[in-house]
């Protein structure tokens, strides 16, 4: 890479880079899979380099956002893919037929409906939404290790009341 190219690749970094990731973000809803699709955008854009002849114009913009798009939904796909062929981790409500789902359904909410606001935030954002443990920690202005103590007690609580299955 020439002195030039790195300077653009700079340039283009300064300008581009934070609306790069909000536009990741939008797409995959997490920080730092956000910033994998930057990093890849960016790897692909500097093949490129040389095509760029103002790291300004509209052509420039066009072609990053289209770049960081395209990454973003692959990355989605790719993680889709993935996710949809695993079992949602903390066997804590466990769905054993797809006929049931709407009963299920029905006692999932029965069930934090039991629970106060914070421990049903936790439950919800864990194992409904999936969300990871900083990121639920975040949410709620705790700390990761109380979210995760809290989510172990209120998963006790509803075993020993026999709300929840127990985990093989």
């Amino acid at each position: 890479m020439t002195y030039d190219e790195t300077e653009k690749l700079k340039k283009l970094y300064s300008i581009y880079e934070q609306p790069m990731y909000r536009i990741a973000y939008a797409v995959l809803h997490d920080e730092g899979l956000a910033e994998d699709a930057v990093s890849e955008a960016f790897i692909r854009i500097m093949r490129k380099l040389s095509k760029f002849s103002n790291c300004e114009d509209g052509k420039t913009k066009a072609y990053i956002v289209k770049v960081i798009k395209s990454t973003s939904i692959n990355i989605y796909r790719k993680n889709k893919r993935r996710y949809s062929a695993e079992v949602p981790i903390d066997n804590a409500i466990q769905i054993e037929d797809k006929v049931q789902l709407t009963s299920t359904q029905d006692t999932i909410n029965d069930i934090l409906c039991g629970l106060n606001e914070t421990d049903r935030m936790i439950v919800t954002l864990r194992c409904i939404e999936e969300r990871s443990w900083k990121d639920v920690a975040g949410r709620l202005s705790l700390t990761e290790e109380n979210v995760r103590k809290r989510f172990e007690r209120t998963k006790k609580r509803l075993k020993m009341k026999g709300e929840i299955k127990n985990e093989k």
